[in-house]
């Protein structure tokens, strides 16, 4: 399975850099962590996992990026895989006061 991520600044309008988060998978009724990152220049985060999980998330420290100005002080987006075969994006559009995501391609 390969995942894929890219966080956008919205009220800035430019790709959110050196934002830091955590790779985890559920398994065996736990969470594991699976790696810890910093987005690239452009936003992104490439290549995070290998697991054969089924439920996945992503947490962004988003007080990190942000500071004071972050009313939400992390974004944890929660997933499932069922096609593992598939690659997996998922982008964070982000603000001050608000976050929203979606499966990307």
């Amino acid at each position: 399975m390969s995942l894929s991520t890219h966080v956008l600044d919205l009220a800035r309008g430019v790709p959110a850099r050196g934002v830091p988060l955590r790779v985890e998978a559920l398994l065996d009724g736990a969470w594991m962590l699976l790696g810890e990152h910093l987005t690239d220049d452009d936003g992104r985060v490439r290549g995070l996992v290998t697991e054969r999980a089924t439920t996945y998330r992503l947490v962004f420290a988003l007080t990190a990026y942000l500071g004071d100005a972050a009313f939400f002080p992390e974004a944890t987006l929660t997933f499932r895989v069922t096609n593992p075969s598939e690659h997996h994006h998922v982008p964070l559009l982000l603000s001050p006061f608000g976050f929203s995501t979606y499966r990307g391609s």
